[in-house]
């Protein structure tokens, strides 16, 4: 803590900033809706003040910059309304904690030490010049978390900034008071840490900026890598410093990066709730987020049933006495990998010479274009061209062919048949067609009484023309034909604009033949092992019009090879959160499907639970090879802030090879629970669920291994009296609090104030490769970690120090 003196100077200067920050919002709120009116006024007035008049050029031309003139005004004033709003919650923003940090630092060459109060945004003084509060993400306020009391420096536009920092203070400000102020020697001292990671978990997650740590600093402030790979341990704020990254590009690039031209892949729609804050917090728009099942679904799930990654984990977790498991197991590896990738590449170059399927265009009882038609013009075209390209060109072929044959219907006789059955409806169309045309060409139409009948005054609003004699009866039968024929032919046209003459399907399925063929068309050597129901499995499932999680990204790689259309080339930054339980091969087309931007990957190896998991570990990671060599960099983060001192210890003796490093903040130790029976387990739960909301703790989870599980859990704790208890399933969208039941690959990212692990006996936890997945739902924990089980415990337990652990 501060001396007296230096605490009446803070408190004075806290005033004094709040005193104007009110000025200035007191100021700011009646522009802001003295333009938001403007704005609604002249969006209402538009067309009331531009002259609209066409009859001749001179006309049209004073037409047309009346309407740009009224255009740029209300533009400017739509900017201006904007740029006000956007200040203007800024401030208010401030008005609650207006800084959180301060340096006291000295350029070289100065004799002057200036004050720099670091908050979430700018402010400054009515002058224009002098900085009451710096935006965290300046380049200035980047010594605050980089550099301790000493030689200090800092990079501008103009070049790198050298001194000194005579001081470094923290501040808690809450409603516009000053409540502690603390100097320190490092990024962020333990004692605001300790109390801001005592905090509960929260329905979502917030803003770090007051307590990023040095390491986290340089996963945001990272702007030179195309690819950054962010291997963070579990609570080592890897998403955190994501999301803040976020924010300091789009304030960094804000002239010409939008938030949506950032897109963050998260792992589970609820997860996307649970972050959905963190950029509104800081003045920004929210970025695009989806997931990757979401993403495939988007292009393919009007063709297949997708797999979710969910019901894929829950069949590896679950099945493994199902006839074909191992078959599924090696398909699922080998469809992530980079060898199935280069298969793929190959089969393209293959299908550039030979072999592409198409589908034929039906019309009546016959078809118009057959697949042999298409076949022979695709490989008239030179074989240098891409097949992207070639499919371009074909297509364009056909859609000028329907044209001839289109034409050439109309002298059908079908169409005479079909013209017996029009009703008044198409008639009157035909009609309106007939005078719509004569109109523009200044003719009257002469109708005798019988059409009069039927559309009434023939004549009115044809206006004068001289009377033009021609076959009515001729001209409409002809504009009739035109019709049915064009009627029949749109959805043809449709369906070749969607490129639906290429037959995908087939040209996936092919691959599943017998290996020789497989190796023919890939140049694949290392086949995997059960290749033979490998093949079996996934074209019973293509056949039934479903696709497998791990075939989804390869069937969308090929329709890219053989159609193109896909790219994005608008997206600057790519976000990849839990990216590993990201393939290799899903890396790789993410590249290729967002070829400008840069990649941000976020993941925690010790919690690669799905079967296709990458590597984030080290420097031979596949990712490290997705970009050009100097291109990439690879950030550890191995101190963990989620989870007390006993915890992280217990959850690192899982896995005792990973660095894990605790910060200091102690609690109780895991406790384990043994009890005799499912309803005896289910009692104790609710008891203790009832103890710790006593004591205060508001996100509570139970966490299962897999969805079955917690639906039995679930069923279980609601038959013994609990009413309170939330199931948490892959269709859940939001993330509350209270006490859930949740699968632990759904947990995945959240943290919670308690964890009791449902089942943690060797019954359910007993493969080795499940000890990453029992891992993931340990860590979970802030301060209460609860295990249960009615048999023995899971070997990982039993394999640990017991002083890690308490027993009941």
């Amino acid at each position: 803590m501060i001396n007296a003196k230096d605490w009446q100077q803070e408190q004075e200067r806290l005033t004094t900033v709040m005193d104007k920050l009110r000025g200035t919002i007191a100021e700011l709120e009646p522009e802001v809706s003295g333009l938001r009116d403007q704005v609604t006024d002249i969006r209402k007035r538009f067309w009331e003040e531009v002259t609209i008049n066409t009859s001749n050029a001179e006309d049209f031309e004073e037409t047309f910059y009346s309407m740009k003139q009224q255009e740029a005004l209300l533009s400017e004033r739509e900017r201006s309304h904007r740029q006000r709003m956007q200040r203007l919650k800024s401030m208010k923003r401030l008005l609650t904690s207006p800084y959180f940090g301060r340096i006291d630092f000295q350029e070289e060459g100065s004799s002057l030490s200036e004050h720099i109060y670091i908050g979430v945004s700018s402010f400054v003084d009515r002058d224009g010049i002098d900085f009451l509060v710096y935006d965290w993400r300046t380049p200035i306020a980047s010594m605050y978390y980089d550099f301790s009391p000493g030689a200090a420096i800092y990079d501008t536009p103009g070049g790198r900034v050298t001194g000194d920092m005579r001081l470094k203070r923290q501040y808690q400000i809450s409603g516009g008071q000053l409540h502690t102020v603390f100097d320190t020697s490092v990024t962020i001292g333990d004692e605001l840490l300790q109390q801001v990671l005592g905090k509960g978990a929260d329905t979502q997650m917030k803003s770090i900026v007051a307590t990023i740590q040095r390491e986290q600093n340089a996963v945001i402030r990272d702007d030179t890598s195309a690819m950054l790979i962010v291997q963070g341990a579990a609570g080592s704020g890897k998403t955190s410093a994501a999301l803040q990254r976020a924010a300091y590009l789009l304030y960094k690039h804000r002239d010409k990066l939008k938030a949506d031209q950032i897109v963050l892949f998260s792992p589970n729609p609820m997860f996307n709730s649970y972050v959905s804050t963190v950029l509104p917090e800081l003045g920004e728009e929210n970025l695009q987020q989806t997931t990757m099942q979401e993403y495939l679904a988007y292009w393919l799930a009007s063709t297949f049933q997708l797999e979710n990654p969910f019901d894929q984990i829950e069949y590896v977790l679950s099945g493994t006495n199902s006839y074909g498991y191992e078959a599924r197991l090696s398909g699922i590896h080998y469809k992530a990998s980079k060898s199935y990738l280069k298969a793929l590449q190959q089969y393209g170059l293959w299908l550039r010479k030979e072999g592409m399927l198409f589908q034929s265009i039906p019309f009546r009882d016959g078809e118009l274009v057959s697949t042999e038609q298409m076949e022979a013009q695709f490989y008239s075209y030179d074989s240098s061209i891409r097949l992207a390209n070639r499919v371009a060109l074909l297509q364009e072929w056909l859609l000028k062919k329907l044209s001839v044959l289109e034409r050439k219907e109309r002298r059908a006789q079908w169409i005479q048949d079909e013209l017996n059955y029009l009703d008044n409806e198409q008639y009157a169309e035909a009609y309106k067609e007939l005078v719509r045309r004569h109109k523009q060409e200044g003719t009257v139409i002469h109708f005798n009484e019988e059409y009069v009948g039927i559309y009434g005054d023939a004549e009115e609003g044809l206006g004068e023309a001289e009377d033009f004699d021609f076959d009515y009866a001729m001209q409409e039968e002809e504009l009739l034909r035109q019709m049915i024929v064009k009627a029949w032919f749109k959805p043809l046209r449709q369906q070749v604009k969607r490129l639906k003459f290429i037959d995908m399907i087939g040209l996936y399925a092919r691959l599943f033949g017998d290996a020789a063929a497989y190796q023919e068309m890939t140049n694949e050597m290392d086949m995997p092992m059960h290749w033979q129901e490998i093949s079996k499995q996934t074209k019973e499932k293509l056949s039934q019009s479903e696709l497998f999680y791990e075939d989804a990204a390869p069937f969308l790689f090929l329709k890219e090879l053989v159609e193109g259309n896909r790219t994005n080339t608008e997206v600057r930054h790519l976000f990849v959160d839990e990216g590993q339980d990201y393939s290799p091969f899903q890396f790789y087309f993410l590249k290729m499907l967002f070829p400008r931007a840069r990649m941000t990957v976020l993941g925690d190896f010790s919690q690669a639970i799905f079967p296709q998991a990458t590597n984030l570990h080290e420097l031979d990671s596949p990712l490290t090879k997705l970009y050009g060599e100097g291109e990439t960099n690879l950030i550890r983060l191995v101190r963990s802030y989620r989870s007390t001192r006993e915890i992280v210890a217990f959850t690192k003796a899982l896995l005792p090879n990973e660095e894990i490093v605790p910060f200091e903040r102690s609690g109780r130790k895991p406790c384990l629970v043994n009890v005799i029976s499912s309803e005896k387990r289910a009692e104790r739960i609710i008891a203790d669920i009832a103890a710790l909301r006593a004591e205060g703790y508001d996100s509570i989870a139970v966490i299962t291994r897999t969805a079955d599980e917690s639906r039995q859990a679930y069923d279980v704790l609601q038959s013994q009296g609990s009413d309170a208890l939330r199931l948490i399933t892959k269709e859940t969208l939001t993330f509350e609090k209270g006490a859930m039941v949740i699968p632990s690959y759904l947990a995945k990212g959240v943290e919670f104030d308690a964890v009791l692990i449902y089942d943690a006996s060797s019954q359910t936890y007993a493969r080795e490769s499940e000890r990453k997945l029992f891992y993931t739902a340990c860590t979970r924990a802030m301060h209460r970690l609860v295990l249960y089980a009615t048999e023995e415990w899971t070997p990982f337990i039993q394999a640990m120090e017991p002083l890690l652990y308490e027993v009941e």
